[in-house]
């Protein structure tokens, strides 16, 4: 068991709080704020506790000056002190005399935001290569660090791992939220226990998919990847998307999980990803067919799994949602994961933002906001950023 942020007296501390601001962001307007939301119970838990608190967070890459024209955190803070109704102060700085002198100031109840911890990447890669003198400055800001990064959690970075390899550590509510329920999936998923594996690149989720094949009893194979699948089964996929590169594995997992892998019998092509949808038998694509969604046939075989089922996983959209003509194959699955009386978890990144888009967010069990950290979790790996945490 790790520390958490009630472990701690936070009365007059300075807590250095990682947080995950990584928000989609376009001219410097917030698409979707569901990360700052959800950083919120831990952070008015430490002002409630009067700490001093100091939040750290990246967004986006930093590769170029100008990416930090793009990529600063004074528009999340603006966002931030919306929600908290409260003034936080953005200090435009990751490290230097007017950051330090700005924590040194700090009254109990106070917040400031530092800038994103990867502009330190410019300067050869500091904050992602979790260089050690990086880390140790940041730790010397503080007197206690928490964790409520989950994001972030399976990378070592100065943010996370360097600052808690220096000072007391904890993990804060919504890292602790994530652990409680993908542990249900990870450790004695209620059976039976159905998979719906989405996503273009079959490569990337290769390991995912062996190791939750042997404790799943179905895994429904959607998205991009399905025609992949398809292929290795001989038939023709026309021009849809192909991970060229991951055939004969595919034919490797149809072969080993024959038994559990469910591929689709219809799907919504067109000539364009900007095109309208046609539905066709799968075994009906021609050359010119772009496969974007799962058909309606699909989602009604696909039902009939996930309505007998206990434990549901969901990674990956089914259908190329960025379209609304391919979005029917995700939505129907909503619909009925939407009156299951199940543990519905929806792994981070792209499913997560689609099930929320769509209006479906009340329905589920557990929404992740970690892509790559909650499949690393649910793979059985141990994540850097929790395992650097302090112990009870």
């Amino acid at each position: 068991m790790k520390k958490t942020i009630r472990d701690y007296d936070l009365n007059n501390k300075k807590v250095i709080i990682r947080v995950d601001f990584n928000v989609p962001m376009k001219d410097g307007v917030i698409l979707d704020d569901t990360r700052i939301r959800e950083s919120l119970p831990t952070i008015k838990y430490a002002l409630m506790n009067n700490a001093k608190v100091i939040l750290m967070s990246h967004l986006g890459r930093i590769k170029t000056e100008k990416d930090k024209e793009n990529l600063s955190l004074k528009n999340v803070c603006k966002r931030l002190s919306q929600l908290l109704n409260k003034e936080v102060i953005f200090v435009p700085f990751t490290r230097g005399l007017e950051l330090e002198k700005s924590i040194e100031n700090m009254e109990q109840g106070d917040i400031i935001l530092m800038e994103n911890t990867r502009f330190e990447d410019l300067n050869g890669n500091l904050e992602s290569g979790n260089d050690s003198n990086l880390g140790k400055y940041w730790a010397n800001l503080g007197d206690i660090f928490i964790n409520d990064a989950f994001g972030t959690c399976h990378r070592s970075h100065a943010s996370n791992v360097g600052i808690a390899s220096n000072i007391p550590s904890g993990i804060g509510f919504l890292v602790e939220k994530e652990i409680k329920n993908l542990s249900v999936v990870l450790d004695n998923p209620n059976k039976p226990f159905t998979v719906i594996m989405g996503g273009a690149k079959i490569s990337d989720k290769v390991p995912i998919i062996d190791a939750l094949a042997k404790k799943a009893d179905n895994i429904l194979i959607g998205g991009a990847m399905a025609f992949t699948f398809l292929l290795a089964t001989g038939l023709n996929v026309g021009s849809s998307l192909v991970d060229e590169n991951s055939i004969s594995i595919a034919l490797d997992l149809l072969k080993k999980y024959e038994n559990k892998i469910i591929l689709p019998i219809d799907a919504v092509v067109s000539d364009s990803i900007n095109g309208k949808g046609i539905e066709k038998f799968v075994s009906d694509i021609k050359s010119n067919d772009i496969g974007l969604d799962i058909g309606s046939k699909t989602v009604e075989i696909f039902g009939e799994y996930l309505i007998e089922s206990k434990t549901i996983l969901w990674n990956g959209p089914v259908g190329y949602v960025e379209n609304s003509e391919f979005q029917g194959g995700t939505r129907g699955l909503c619909e009925i994961l939407k009156n299951l009386d199940a543990c519905k978890i929806v792994g981070g990144g792209d499913s997560a933002s689609a099930i929320i888009n769509l209006g479906y967010k009340d329905y589920m069990t557990h929404i992740s906001t970690g892509g790559g950290a909650s499949l690393e979790f649910i793979e059985g790996k141990q994540l850097p950023g929790i395992v650097v945490i302090n112990d009870l």
